[in-house]
């Protein structure tokens, strides 16, 4: 057994069951071990930021971390957008990332890089392994410190010799670490202040966003009449029919700061306290109002589960939320193909259970809302906002949740980033429909521009946010990386496109044509 084969025994018995790879020279040892066994699945990504989405995706479903297997420092460089994504997100991720054997770092070969430099800014814990059984023990710690808190990210870097070396055994698993626990008196604290009758939002995140916790939390929300809300960019909010109301704070900060003014006091429960996406002149950053007292009841890092359940029991509360979405038919009125239109049909056709991962920018609020009443359903968004996350995640949450169908809302300009996913769900038969929003610009940008206050573009200056010249064929694109692909131009065409796709399993994408 050499020291890659021993990596995988332990994680294999560590219960990571999938790798997202792109690998090079320095990884042929684990390549070839994973080749060697039926218990790690492995999933070719041509692009390392496909790689690390796609880890962030399985996390976010499975509530366990993937393997990546990433090439030296310029392939874990090519990872880190989205990294910062699923760091944000709280995902567990294990990263083996190859190096050049111990002994040829002297020579400064063309790929030698600072990597433990790369990997200590990209992760929460990282470990470079000095022997060949020290490899295999340090993915047992990898394992480990991934599922620290609620979710890390750990890399643990691979010499080339160490992998093909002699290793005497396979480290075991270890155990998972003990949730942070909430100390008694600040729930005791957090009820006396929704006891008090002050105008009371709950700001959630994490783990409090899931259906079981939702369903205590709403029983508070129509006891003490307080208002749920999550950030702007939720890890995973289950919501939809027969789930408790959540509100979404807005994007743009004068709607943000405009929707918690009326509150007295702030209650977080697994998220930070909200500010400001970016700075603008004149603008406030923290949107907190001065007049609303802030409580922190869980960090995000400590047990938001049972810190729910132990405020349920603090206010005497015994039952689940009453006050929940109802399930409700669009009529879909408009000809004209629109985020709204996309958005009601989205609502009326989409199965029991689906994962929705959206990236759909400026189009996505619209069918957010639109899909309230939908069945119920996971809904993923970009929660560190580097674009070019939505095609990896929902590749990952496919393969996670296989018996759940997918649905990728993507804008186009982002979707350029990380278009190589849908080669992989091509590959692995995913079963995701991506929904290709194309209004051939980086919309978004064009409403920051006016809102940062940089002058009066010019042709010059809209140049930098157009897509057109020349226009983009997605389906033609996706046709060529081995997915089935249409192009709708009205609601009456995406409706008919829709409706076979929830119905057909295996990826697909519809160009929506704005």
């Amino acid at each position: 057994m050499n020291g890659a084969e021993a990596l995988l025994k332990t994680l294999v018995e560590s219960e990571v069951e999938i790798c997202f790879a792109n690998p090079g020279t320095s990884e042929m040892q684990l390549v070839s071990a994973i080749g060697k066994t039926d218990a790690m699945r492995p999933v070719l990504c041509l692009f390392e930021g496909v790689v690390s989405g796609a880890a962030d995706g399985y996390a976010r479903m499975a509530d366990k971390p993937a393997a990546t297997l990433l090439h030296l420092g310029s392939g874990f460089s090519n990872s880190l957008a989205n990294m910062h994504n699923a760091r944000r997100a709280g995902s567990p991720v294990v990263n083996i990332v190859g190096d050049h054997a111990s002994y040829h770092l002297q020579f400064d070969a063309p790929l030698t890089s600072n990597l433990p430099g790369i990997t200590r800014w990209g992760s929460h814990w990282t470990e470079i392994a000095s022997s060949p059984e020290e490899l295999s023990a340090g993915g047992a710690r990898a394992v480990q410190a991934s599922m620290r808190g609620n979710g890390q990210i750990a890399t643990l870097v691979a010499p080339a010799d160490h992998a093909w070396d002699t290793a005497s055994e396979a480290a075991p698993a270890l155990p998972r670490p003990e949730a942070l626990q909430v100390p008694d008196n600040r729930v005791a604290r957090i009820a006396e202040a929704v006891r008090s009758g002050k105008k009371t939002a709950i700001m959630l995140g994490g783990k409090a966003l899931r259906e079981k916790n939702l369903a205590q939390l709403g029983a508070i929300a129509d006891a003490h009449n307080v208002t749920l809300m999550c950030a702007t960019f939720p890890t995973r909010l289950q919501r939809g029919a027969g789930r408790a109301k959540v509100q979404r704070l807005p994007y743009f900060a004068e709607q943000a700061a405009e929707a918690l003014m009326p509150f007295e006091q702030l209650i977080l429960l697994g998220v930070a306290a909200p500010v400001s996406f970016f700075a603008y002149p004149e603008k406030e950053s923290w949107l907190t109002p001065e007049h609303c007292e802030l409580y922190t009841l869980a960090e995000q890092s400590e047990d938001l589960s049972g810190t729910v359940s132990a405020l349920t029991a603090a206010l005497g509360i015994e039952k689940s939320a009453e006050e929940v979405y109802e399930r409700q038919i669009h009529e879909v009125a408009d000809e004209t193909l629109n985020p709204l239109t996309i958005g009601q049909i989205m609502s009326n056709e989409m199965p029991d259970h689906a994962i929705v991962s959206d990236e759909g920018a400026t189009c996505g609020l619209a069918m957010f809302l639109c899909t309230e009443n939908a069945p119920a359903h996971d809904w993923l968004t970009l929660t560190g906002g580097a674009i070019g996350q939505g095609l990896p995640v929902a590749l990952g949450a496919a393969l996670a949740c296989p018996d759940q169908k997918v649905i990728a809302l993507q804008a186009d300009g982002s979707a350029m980033y990380t278009i190589q996913a849908l080669w992989s769900m091509a590959r692995e038969n995913a079963d995701v429909t991506v929904i290709l929003l194309n209004n051939k610009s980086y919309a978004i940008l064009n409403i920051e521009l006016a809102r940062v206050g940089a002058g009066e573009p010019n042709d010059k200056t809209l140049s930098m946010l157009d897509l057109s010249n020349p226009d983009m064929d997605f389906a033609s694109i996706a046709t060529g990386l081995g997915v089935k692909a249409s192009q709708a131009r009205s609601s009456s065409e995406f409706q008919a496109q829709f409706a076979e796709a929830m119905s057909t399993p295996g990826p697909c994408l519809i160009e929506a044509i704005l």
